[in-house]
């Protein structure tokens, strides 16, 4: 069976970093595993690696939807497992890198997601709610219905939120109940998974840092240019630190209550990416102050390439 390294963890780890040196190490390739840097345009709000950053190492699953479209874990799962594929056949290995628990389980675990026909009334009908009557109600209404995918989400995550309604409301089944059944297939590859732990301080220190960088290389320049190339970005604009600045454009929060509440939010965030990936019992982890080659020697140690 062939090999595949995933390093995963929190925002503001490092991941990126590690990952890129590790591919010039061993001759690797990368395929992002996040729902936000997929988008086009956004690139500072999700800290996507640059051209310059990328220093030459081709990435996948990357930079290549539009704002107006949606994007969903089957999506993921098809082009990132497509990935993998054109990876190995250049003899080169596969890293697959980002901090998305539901993206990074979908290849792991091999996870089949049924097609859903998408009901564009319902969700509308679902959004206009939400205006009304706030996420809060509809987030009390999925948490009856499926307690357990909704101790993974944040009360503000409308995307996730709607999604279990939708999936209840199209199939008759929970969200959870549909993973447990897709669960059936092996997987294809032998995937060897790494994730990055930092003390809480320092992470939370290395994320309030990287909000306000964000906000000074542009976040709210690059808001306001989606906005007025886009009709609509249903998915996208609900993304960590947009539907933030999008608020204070509004008028509904000043610039400082939106550089803290993106913040915070990002702190949230990263706690409940290390509860996820804390339960995946093949996670080997890298100490976040240690060196990136300590990391890699780590890293490779296990991988069985050293």
């Amino acid at each position: 069976m062939e090999k595949v390294i995933v390093i995963c963890g929190p925002t503001a780890s490092g991941k990126t970093n590690l990952s890129i040196e590790l591919a010039k190490r061993i001759n690797g390739e990368i395929v992002s595993c996040d729902s936000m840097q997929i988008y086009k345009e956004m690139n500072i709000g999700t800290a996507k690696p640059t051209i310059e950053e990328r220093q030459g190492i081709e990435h996948y699953v990357l930079d290549f939807i539009s704002p107006e479209k949606r994007y969903s874990v089957a999506d993921y799962k098809q082009d990132a497992k497509k990935a993998i594929k054109d990876i190995l056949k250049k003899g080169k290995t596969p890293i697959v890198t980002g901090g998305t628990g539901l993206y990074v389980d979908s290849l792991i675990y091999e996870i089949e997601y049924p097609t859903i026909e998408f009901d564009e009334k319902y969700r509308q009908q679902l959004e206009k709610r939400v205006e009304k009557e706030g996420l809060n109600i509809l987030y009390e209404e999925a948490k009856k219905i499926d307690p357990i995918a909704i101790e993974k989400i944040s009360k503000n995550d409308e995307k996730r939120i709607l999604r279990i309604l939708e999936i209840y409301h199209t199939t008759g089944k929970t969200k959870t109940q549909q993973e447990i059944e897709s669960r059936k297939n092996p997987p294809e590859y032998e995937y060897y998974v790494f994730a990055l732990n930092w003390d809480r301080e320092v992470l939370y220190e290395r994320i309030n840092k990287r909000v306000d960088q964000m906000v000074e290389q542009g976040l709210i320049e690059e808001v306001k240019k989606i906005l007025k190339n886009h009709h609509t970005c249903p998915t996208a604009m609900q993304g960590l630190g947009y539907k933030e600045v999008v608020e204070y454009l509004e008028g509904r929060t000043t610039r400082e209550e939106m550089i803290e509440k993106i913040k915070m939010e990002t702190r949230r965030y990263a706690k409940r990416q290390m509860t996820w990936f804390r339960k995946n019992k093949q996670t080997v982890w890298l100490e976040g102050h240690a060196s990136i080659q300590d990391n890699i020697n780590k890293i490779l140690t296990t991988f069985g390439k050293e």
